[in-house]
């Protein structure tokens, strides 16, 4: 069976992609654990939630210490994607208690 080539271009985006879909996947399985949801959650609800932590969290962090690049690979931008995952999370609770109706 050949071998499947990708170019040095196209390897590089693959290797990307699966690197924050395994950092969002940690960082959200993390947030998940430190702040359970009322109602189970799916993987694939730890893992957008951790990949958005990610994104966010890498943002903040670049955007309150301008000037300085980081690796999201690192435990601070470990760090800093949990920390959105989580507030995401709290947020979520938060719009999710005021849409759903109260019985009595």
């Amino acid at each position: 069976m050949p071998e499947l080539e990708l170019s040095p271009a196209a390897q590089q985006w693959v290797n990307v992609v699966l690197i924050w879909v395994g950092f969002g996947t940690l960082s959200g399985l993390l947030a998940t654990l430190v702040l359970p949801m009322r109602q189970s959650s799916s993987p694939l609800g730890a893992l957008v939630v951790g990949i958005l932590g990610s994104l966010i969290g890498l943002l903040g962090l670049s955007w309150l210490l301008q000037g300085r690049q980081f690796n999201p690979i690192s435990p601070i931008g470990f760090v800093a994607a949990t920390a959105a995952a989580i507030l995401i999370l709290i947020l979520y609770r938060a719009c999710s208690a005021c849409f759903v109706k109260k019985d009595g």
